[in-house]
């Protein structure tokens, strides 16, 4: 990163925290990096207009990626992996799956409301899909593949070692 893009430390600095963890958010990376918000914000919008980060919107948060190394189903996944609870969903969606509401309730110990919210957030960004079986509605990974090894080459950058545990860490990636 000796490009003159990079000449900044700051800007270094920043675009090194984007590439080890795809799909931060502003908060986090202020956070991380303890610079002052306007500098954060002016070498973000830098990065973006120059082309070397992308930005995605994942209704909550604002989400930064090293610009080309993610398609847009590729951020919609990290997106999702970087909500805990969407992250623990897709987790035992993938271990278990398919698996109901209050299954899933059962196993993260959160409300039958909370799971539904989430699981309605996966549906909406077509990382669920859900049927009806009998009386119950289930829900399955509609990309497993995709998840599992954006899990798996991202996951130094999650702090959930319940997935890590329940995945098995997917050493076969």
């Amino acid at each position: 990163m000796s490009e003159p893009h990079f000449e900044l430390d700051s800007r270094r600095a920043i675009y090194q925290r984007i590439a080890d963890a795809p799909g931060i958010h502003f908060r986090a990376l202020l956070e991380d990096l303890e610079y002052a918000q306007g500098t954060l914000q002016y070498q973000l919008r830098w990065l973006a207009d120059e082309g070397l980060i992308e930005t995605s919107d994942d209704g909550q948060y604002t989400r930064y990626y090293p610009a080309a190394d993610f398609d847009a189903a590729d951020q919609t996944v990290m997106n999702a992996l970087r909500r805990e609870y969407s992250r623990r969903i897709l987790g035992h969606l993938l271990a278990d799956g398919p698996l109901s509401t209050s299954e899933l309730s059962d196993r993260l110990q959160k409300a039958n409301s909370t799971v539904s919210w989430h699981l309605s957030k996966l549906s909406e960004a077509d990382l669920v899909k859900k049927r009806r079986d009998g009386r119950s509605v289930v829900y399955r990974v509609c990309d497993p593949d995709r998840v599992r090894y954006l899990y798996t080459v991202h996951r130094q950058s999650f702090t959930d070692r319940v997935v890590d545990r329940l995945l098995g860490l997917w050493d076969s990636y």
